[in-house]
């Protein structure tokens, strides 16, 4: 069970192998409808590509999304996972393991790697973790290494133009946090961690980030307060 933040924090957030271990339990307890964002994203997906789909996971983490593509589909897929943390892809890669699937894993910093040809691109809360400077430029990156067609589905947590209704949507999604055994104490380390580490951008800016790079059509296909799901295509 998640108890990271249950000690003062002693450097900024990061994902080790104490998080790692932990990760698992961290997204579903801090992460509103996790499972159901990932159950729409891997059926979005599979409704969209075809047999012997090309398809990256950016920030892979522990591989839930991709076990859930592999679970959920009767077509064969080409399934890769990308992440900068060595914890998570070694459980990730035990996990795969013990549900006999097959899914190729590296180890990179994810701004950097050669993306290749995809037809579907997934980067569930992963973006806000890239510095505003590139993250406009990873964007387009995504979108090149998109096939015609292909689908760029992500999740992120969002920000409020309205600083009231902002600091509603917080105040809900501590609330949240509290209903799934998260302590006071618990909430602001985890916060303090976070503190320019995780930089979200309003519901606009994503979609005008995407726009900027390319995408012809831009979606939002779930939202609950501070969290969004967003869908992209590339032109045919």
């Amino acid at each position: 069970m998640d108890k990271v933040f249950t000690k003062p924090i002693t450097k900024q957030f990061e994902f080790d192998e104490d998080v790692a271990v932990v990760f698992d339990d961290m997204l579903e307890r801090s992460i509103p409808f996790y499972k159901e964002v990932v159950d729409l994203t891997c059926k979005t997906i599979c409704l969209h590509v075809k047999e012997g789909a090309q398809i990256v996971d950016l920030g892979c983490s522990t591989a839930n999304t991709l076990l859930a593509l592999h679970k959920k589909s009767d077509k064969s897929y080409h399934l890769l996972g990308i992440d900068n943390a060595e914890a998570m892809l070694n459980l990730a890669r035990q996990k795969v393991h013990a549900y006999g699937a097959t899914v190729e894993f590296i180890q990179a910093d994810m701004t950097q790697v050669d993306l290749g040809s995809k037809d579907a691109v997934i980067a569930n809360y992963m973006l806000q973790f890239i510095r505003p400077l590139q993250r406009a430029d990873f964007v387009a990156k995504i979108y090149q290494a998109l096939n015609p067609n292909g689908l760029f589905v992500f999740s992120e947590k969002i920000v409020f133009e309205d600083k009231e209704l902002n600091k509603q949507m917080i105040d809900l999604y501590y609330d949240f946090k509290r209903q799934q055994g998260y302590s006071e104490f618990e909430i602001a380390q985890k916060r303090e961690a976070l503190e320019n580490v995780l930089i979200p951008y309003t519901e606009e800016e994503n979609k005008a980030m995407l726009k900027n790079a390319g995408f012809s059509t831009i979606e939002t296909i779930f939202k609950w307060g501070n969290f969004a799901t967003f869908i992209a295509k590339k032109k045919v």
